[in-house]
């Protein structure tokens, strides 16, 4: 049986979704023990199924509060509460769909960071037109140092290796040309450092080639990232919608919908986020899921199936394994 903590009131949409994802998962995982984290009132009518306990707090950290004086004066907020079971052990896996900056800020005082890294970073699997590939960092780091990126190129590369067994992942650098001296400051210092390790280093890519899936890994800062990831999400919706209103204007495209049916119903599975449930905060002492704020039931169970394949690898104790054994100085790179 794996532990996972659940922070029931992360998200915009909670508790009534995450309530809902997390019944969903409880059906759908019977190895599954969920700690639900939040008000007394939500938690209540979900302790009558198996497998579930609660931890009651009334203070919640809000979409909008500043992640530092959250930890000053919400020390009993769900989320904190639980990275401290993860802490203490009594969880092995954490899912929040919360402040994302206070999950981050949260994990790196209350686990602290593996041996060796600098910037923990968060590592959002995207799909492309071959594998699944990894965006990192995906929101973690608004701003970001050429180590910090290296750095984010080496877990996300031991990320892959180590849990999912992608040998010698290829990894780029997001910029906006290939050729090597475009970029600013930033990519060109970064540039060299990931030219100069062992790392399968592809060298620069676009935007507009990050879904053709040649690469296994893109390295960006965190505001790039995350900018780029909600522009996806974006995207893929907005294609869809555009889909559904083009079928409507004819009986034709209609009867040609009803017969690809499921090649669509294949496709929208791809590139739907909520597929994917979570990303693993790579680079602290635990579990951490962090979700999408949007995230809906089938998201929240999604984050918790992530959550309990990360716990049944235990991903972060293998990844400073992994770590400690690729030195990050192999390369003659200082911080």
């Amino acid at each position: 049986m794996f532990r996972i903590a659940l922070d029931l009131m992360g998200g915009d949409f909670a508790p009534q979704a995450i309530s809902a994802g997390a019944a969903l998962a409880l059906k759908s995982f019977p190895e599954l023990h969920l700690i639900l984290i939040g008000p007394q009132k939500f938690i209540q009518p979900l302790l009558s199924q198996p497998r579930t306990e609660g931890l009651f707090t009334e203070e919640v950290v809000l979409m909008d509060d500043s992640p530092g004086e959250a930890l000053k004066r919400k020390r009993k907020a769900s989320i904190f509460l639980g990275l401290d079971l993860l802490k203490s052990g009594e969880a092995q896996a954490f899912v929040s769909a919360g402040n994302s900056g206070a999950v981050v800020a949260g994990s790196i005082f209350i686990l602290g960071r593996l041996a060796g890294v600098r910037r923990p970073a968060i590592a959002t699997l995207l799909p492309t037109l071959k594998n699944p590939m990894v965006l990192i960092d995906a929101g973690a780091n608004v701003d970001s140092k050429p180590y910090d990126l290296y750095q984010f190129a080496v877990m996300a590369n031991l990320f892959l290796e180590t849990i999912w067994g992608r040998a010698n992942p290829k990894i780029a650098l997001l910029s906006i040309g290939e050729e090597i001296g475009k970029g600013n400051q930033l990519v060109k210092e970064t540039h060299k450092l990931l030219s100069a390790s062992s790392l399968n280093y592809y060298g620069n890519i676009e935007g507009r080639d990050i879904f053709k899936g040649d690469v296994d890994i893109v390295v960006c800062d965190g505001f790039i990232g995350n900018v780029c990831l909600k522009l996806s999400e974006g995207l893929a919706e907005t294609i869809m919608e555009m889909l559904k209103n083009e079928v409507k204007k004819s009986y034709l495209y209609l009867l040609g919908m009803s017969l690809a049916k499921g090649a669509f119903k294949s496709f929208k599975k791809k590139i739907d986020w909520r597929e994917y449930g979570g990303a693993p905060l790579l680079g602290v002492k635990g579990n951490v899921i962090i979700s999408h704020g949007k995230s809906d039931a089938l998201a929240i169970k999604n984050a918790i199936k992530q959550a309990l394949h990360f716990a049944k690898l235990d991903l972060a104790t293998q990844l400073e394994n992994a770590i400690i054994k690729h030195h990050l100085e192999e390369a003659g790179v200082e911080e």
